[in-house]
């Protein structure tokens, strides 16, 4: 087992990206079955959340990424003097309902917000949070977009079935407005 954690260890490290559990079966499964594997990593999981560790192994855009745990970031924020990607809350609100409707169309995304939304949506393509995924099949046929592959792991989202559902966000809301009020 030591030594497929190992090897699990320096492939997720060196991953530019997330390493799905597919591509490292296609790297490494000749010499390991799946459920070792998947047996590997879960223990890597559990390990890597010790409280000595200074950083722990996420599940995140469908793959595994090593992350640093989030009582460092103020020092890793000075070494590497970046400052985290801010968006506004209109960008938000138009990243959350391509995450919810997506497919969408522009046109679908500014008659629910009530507004146009061309800077934000340009602004989200440089960001890299969503992608053209295509074209409706409609007169006029409109750019469809979506969520990529960095949006999830930005907001730590394993797929998009790990987007809250309106009922969890409904009650985070009403929550938030009771403490307000306390």
């Amino acid at each position: 087992m030591d030594e497929i954690k190992s090897l699990l260890e320096a492939l997720i490290f060196v991953s530019p990206a997330p390493l799905s559990l597919k591509k490292i079966i296609e790297v490494v499964g000749d010499g390991f079955p799946k459920k070792e594997i998947e047996a590997a990593l879960s223990q890597l999981q559990m390990e890597y959340e010790a409280p000595e560790r200074g950083l722990y192994l996420q599940e995140v855009a469908d793959g595994f990424q090593f992350r640093t745990k989030p009582r460092y970031s103020e020092w890793i924020k000075r070494l590497k003097k970046i400052s985290p990607t801010r968006l506004s809350k209109a960008a938000l609100e138009t990243l959350a309902i391509i995450a919810y409707k997506q497919p969408v169309t522009k046109g679908e995304v500014e008659r629910l917000r009530g507004v146009e939304v061309d800077g934000i949506v340009r602004t989200l393509l440089e960001k890299n949070l969503i992608r053209i995924l295509g074209r409706k099949e409609i007169p006029g046929r409109p750019i469809l977009y979506g969520t990529t592959q960095r949006f999830l792991e930005l907001f730590e989202l394993k797929d998009l079935s790990s987007l809250p559902s309106l009922e969890e966000i409904k009650a985070l809301s009403d929550d938030l407005s009771e403490s307000e009020t306390d």
